[in-house]
């Protein structure tokens, strides 16, 4: 260690309070965290969804607010404000940051020919020319898609040296029944090498109390096991109970720092960050959730989350209208077991409305690449007759002509099969989801 410290701050990530289990997802990209630590299982059978990605200078702003150390950094939007910037730092060195959501900027490449998307310079003059091949052209890396992501904003940011790293992190687990502190003396690695080489270097201590948080003597031993001594350990003490504040404070289902440094003139910095918020915490964060950034999503993903549909795209032909995440993952499977190709993961939910299936129709018939669509409704909380009435609603207002079959079962199943039969639209049932899948290959020969 003690090398400048050059790693990229990844994005906040936000997470569904139904998938709480996932404790230390980190991005979507990313494998959890710290489930030999905690205890928590089944991480790997969980149904992706839709998480807050905040830019690193969002998530260094939100820290400020609560006190936490971290870096000096200002955000420019062009070479020249970049160089002012630079100055006005009054540091001997200054790492320059593309502000962008996906992964592995550092070894990226822009449209520009600039090699790497993480710069560090202690020639000021240099900065304008630098920033100038990152602002307005896109940043292409192992983790965007096409030709890589427009890059309109650079992080000017202090460049430290790290002594030592730690690692830290507060999370929400099912086996403790509440939040629980996780400390570590080996930072700047992933924490699951950790847990599984040398596990007693680990120190979790359970909360008892969420809103009061942890004791002073709990904080002191989890900074003592992260290494901290003297002088430093009063600093590490303040950062970590300013980050449970944070945790509380933004509605947080994770906060991690990875690493958790101390410089060789004896400061306590958080240098990289990733947190996680609970959805259903929305209508009281709302300053937070105005942050995110979408332009690097994909959009038929930002349509269906306003219409409070879940949606992922994939590469097939056939569109799937499901409600449940479980029923949807299993339709998916189905298909592909009948050689076919599902072209989205789209759970309803189970508050759907008949608006709602005209927007899923919609957006399922606006992709090019479907040629079929296959409904798979399980009427417990949703009413079958709401979606049968959806889709002769949906099927005359679109117009469809793409082949579609229907497997309703459950609440009111009788009456919303009776809805489809006396529509006279051209609607091929089924009777389970084998059939249905079966159908709905057999529809694209």
């Amino acid at each position: 260690h003690g090398a400048k410290y050059k790693v990229e701050m990844a994005s906040i990530c936000g997470a569904c309070h139904h998938q709480s289990s996932r404790l230390l997802h980190g991005l979507v990209r990313r494998k959890p965290l710290l489930h030999k630590v905690t205890g928590v299982v089944g991480l790997w059978q969980q149904p992706p969804v839709r998480h807050l990605n905040l830019h690193e200078h969002q998530s260094k702003g939100l820290m400020e607010q609560y006190g936490i150390k971290v870096q000096s950094f200002r955000i420019a939007e062009s070479g020249g404000e970049a160089a002012r910037l630079a100055r006005e730092l009054k540091v001997p060195e200054v790492v320059l940051k593309a502000q962008v959501l996906a992964g592995g900027r550092g070894k990226g490449s822009f449209s520009s020919g600039l090699q790497g998307g993480v710069k560090v310079t202690k020639d000021f003059d240099s900065v304008e020319g630098i920033v100038s091949q990152m602002v307005g052209y896109k940043l292409k890396t192992k983790q965007t898609t096409g030709d890589g992501v427009l890059v309109t904003k650079v992080m000017v940011a202090e460049a430290l040296d790290i002594e030592r790293e730690s690692y830290f992190a507060i999370v929400l687990d099912r086996a403790h029944g509440g939040a629980v502190l996780v400390g570590s003396s080996e930072g700047g690695v992933d924490i699951e090498e950790v847990a599984a080489s040398t596990p007693e270097k680990i120190c979790t201590m359970p909360v008892a109390d969420l809103s009061a948080g942890p004791s002073d003597e709990q904080v002191t031993t989890v900074a003592q096991a992260m290494g901290f001594t003297g002088p430093s350990l009063k600093q590490a003490v303040q950062q970590i109970k300013s980050l449970y504040k944070l945790f509380l404070g933004v509605d947080a289902t994770q906060v991690e720092i990875n690493p958790f440094g101390e410089t060789p003139d004896g400061k306590v910095v958080c240098f990289d960050a990733k947190i996680s918020f609970d959805d259903n915490a929305k209508f009281r964060q709302k300053e937070v959730f105005a942050m995110e950034d979408t332009s690097e999503s994909d959009p038929r993903e930002v349509e269906a989350a306003s219409y409070n549909l879940n949606y992922i795209g994939m590469t097939g032909n056939i569109g799937c209208l499901v409600n449940g995440a479980g029923l949807a993952m299993a339709t998916m499977d189905i298909i592909k077991l009948h050689d076919g190709d599902p072209a989205n993961f789209l759970d309803c939910g189970g508050g759907v409305n008949e608006q709602q299936v005209l927007q899923a129709f919609q957006l399922l018939t606006n992709d090019s690449q479907v040629k079929a669509i296959l409904v798979n409704i399980f009427g417990g909380i949703v009413n079958c007759a709401t979606i049968a009435n959806g889709i002769v609603g949906a099927c005359r207002t679109i117009n469809l002509t793409l082949p579609l079959v229907v497997r309703l079962e459950g609440t009111n199943v009788e009456e919303a099969k009776s809805i489809l039969e006396k529509s006279g639209l051209p609607i091929l049932s089924a009777s389970d989801l084998t059939e249905a899948a079966a159908k709905a290959v057999a529809s694209l020969q």
